[in-house]
């Protein structure tokens, strides 16, 4: 390998699988593979839903080995969720799972101290059940000295070094957007004492040094920095849009579709909390403006319950069912515990006054038709909300193997769509450790790098925009 091509291992944690990817960078090139792929399975056990932690930090272990040598490490993993430990650094419990019940009905506990217009005002987060704050209000937390989100715990427990990654933490709702610092008015009103959380790291931050017993388990030789990357995977997979100039919407897909702006400043109005929009931090100072959507969680589901049919099959057989004949809210807070989801959209459908899909092709087709439809109404609102016009919209992530989704997304949108990367959150994971080591000047040559050296595929709108209006119009209601 050259001297001037460096390895970066990324570590990438997603609600089903995780993996460890291997991106080698040059001042002309990016390539990506992948080193080691394990899955996520959570447990149920009496006391709720739990994440199967030490199966994930064995699975990085696992990766990291096969990665071979490295120059650095960075990790990002889904949001919201974490650890708590006790005085000596030891884990109390499994992580709880965002999927679990136990925040049912917090919320309105909390809103009941502090209003959910004044709470949206103050840290900008978009209103969901599982958000840390309510999460930690919900909690025993058994005598637990700190609180470290699940990225920020497997790098403790990689390198033995404690912190709090910035893009997110800010999904936290305990961050002021604005000042990109914790909000402690909020937290002291609501009883949540910020010392639980060790002190905040930006992207790019050194996070430590392998601990020895980690270099002898991997084969490793030291010293091998971790490096903080986007933390948080939606921070690193925006940051991989290969976008040029403002004027872009995004799209990450996945088990999620986070659907919206990358701005210079967040949008806190009350119009925007009732449209329910997020402001979640990015690099280099910038707001993710976007709404959470169900995502391919709906079709991963009803896959689960079909007993696991060929997925091309099952594809092209849905491209042949009549277009919007029937469509659900895929944001619909009804959809996210898992079970039956077949059986779900069906009664939707039916209480809807719509035709009920019987088949998993007409199925599928109904939860594409949705989550394009979803898309469309995020991307509409986000540009109005923010005064922000857009002229393309970026899908990326593991929906852009979904050809019939990301065509169905640009007829519904009325916009071009370019697809790809498919591994965003890993790919910005490594541009994040190459910047900080000098391979990348910043987030735009970042882009541009990988618009040079990734696949990406257009997509160009079809069709008359009115029969979109006309299903969203059918949707509400109206």
């Amino acid at each position: 390998m050259s001297a001037s091509v460096k390895s970066y291992a990324a570590v990438d944690l997603g609600a089903s699988s995780g993996r460890v990817m291997v991106g080698r960078v040059g001042p002309d090139s990016l390539e990506l593979s992948e080193a080691h792929r394990f899955v996520n399975r959570p447990v149920r056990v009496p006391e709720g839903l739990r994440w199967d932690i030490l199966s994930l930090y064995g699975g990085v272990l696992d990766g990291l080995k096969a990665a071979g040598q490295v120059d650095s490490v960075g990790i990002d993993s889904w949001a919201v969720d974490y650890g708590l430990l006790d005085a000596d650094g030891a884990l109390l419990g499994n992580p709880v799972h965002y999927r679990d019940s136990r925040t049912e009905g917090v919320a309105q506990k909390v809103w009941a101290t502090v209003p959910a217009p004044e709470l949206y005002a103050a840290t900008g987060l978009q209103y969901a059940p599982f958000n840390t704050l309510y999460q930690l209000v919900a909690d025993r937390l058994m005598g637990a000295q700190r609180l470290l989100l699940i990225p920020d715990l497997l790098t403790y427990w990689l390198t033995g070094e404690q912190g709090t990654e910035l893009t997110n933490a800010s999904t936290t709702q305990l961050i002021d957007p604005r000042t990109r610092a914790w909000s402690y008015d909020i937290a002291e009103r609501v009883g949540i004492d910020l010392e639980l959380f060790a002190p905040l790291r930006q992207p790019g931050d050194p996070a430590g040094l392998l601990r020895p017993e980690v270099l002898e388990e991997t084969g490793l030789r030291g010293p091998v920095p971790v490096t903080a990357v986007g933390s948080h995977d939606t921070a690193s997979a925006v940051a991989a849009v290969p976008a040029s100039g403002e004027r872009f919407a995004y799209i990450c897909t996945g088990t999620w579709s986070l659907a919206g702006l990358e701005l210079d400043a967040p949008v806190l109005t009350e119009e925007s909390r009732a449209a329910n929009f997020t402001n979640e931090l990015g690099l280099d100072g910038t707001v993710r403006y976007l709404r959470n959507i169900m995502g391919l969680w709906l079709l991963q589901e009803c896959v689960r319950a079909w007993g696991d049919p060929d997925l091309g099959e099952l594809l092209l057989d849905a491209a042949k069912v009549p277009a919007l004949r029937s469509v659900v809210d895929a944001g619909d807070a009804g959809f996210l515990a898992p079970g039956r989801m077949p059986d779900r959209i069906a009664e939707a459908c039916r209480a809807s006054g719509q035709p009920v899909p019987v088949s998993p092709a007409e199925v599928t087709r109904c939860i594409l038709d949705s989550l394009a439809l979803a898309h469309r109404k995020a991307v509409d609102e986000a540009q109005r909300l923010a005064g922000h016009p857009v002229d393309v919209v970026h899908v990326v992530g593991g929906g852009t193997r979904n050809a019939l989704l990301c065509q169905l997304t640009a007829d519904a949108c009325g916009l071009p769509v370019v697809a790809g990367p498919t591994e965003a959150a890993a790919l910005g994971n490594v541009l994040v450790q190459a910047r900080a080591h000098g391979l990348v000047r910043d987030l735009a040559g970042g882009r541009e790098l990988l618009t040079r050296t990734q696949p990406l595929t257009r997509y160009e709108p079809r069709g008359d925009s009115a029969r979109w209006r006309e299903a969203q119009a059918r949707l509400a209601g109206d």
